[in-house]
């Protein structure tokens, strides 16, 4: 995971490098949405980054490739990098 400054005047974040921010708000999406304008209307569900992920790698393994979960508006990530979240010790349980 990259590390991203806060602000306009790259700040670090209070996070340590590598962290996930698991609170982050993020929201669900089908794969072939399309995408364009109105591609934040599209979400399936909402919710923080941990959430999502949790309910992700709790789906049956084929369905799983037609999802992909959006992280505060400017990370995607695909089946395979949150399945990779899933398995991280972090991962918060609730």
């Amino acid at each position: 995971m990259s590390h991203h400054p806060t602000t306009f005047a790259a700040e670090p974040s209070d996070q340590p490098h590598g962290a996930i921010g698991w609170d982050d708000p993020a929201t669900l999406h089908r794969r072939a949405d399309g995408g364009g304008l109105l591609h934040g209307f599209k979400a399936i569900r909402k919710g923080t980054l941990g959430e999502l992920v949790r309910w992700f790698a709790a789906l049956p393994a084929g369905e799983r490739g037609h999802y992909m979960i959006e992280k505060a508006g400017d990370r995607q990530y695909h089946p395979f990098e949150i399945m990779g979240l899933a398995a991280r010790p972090d991962l918060p349980a609730t």
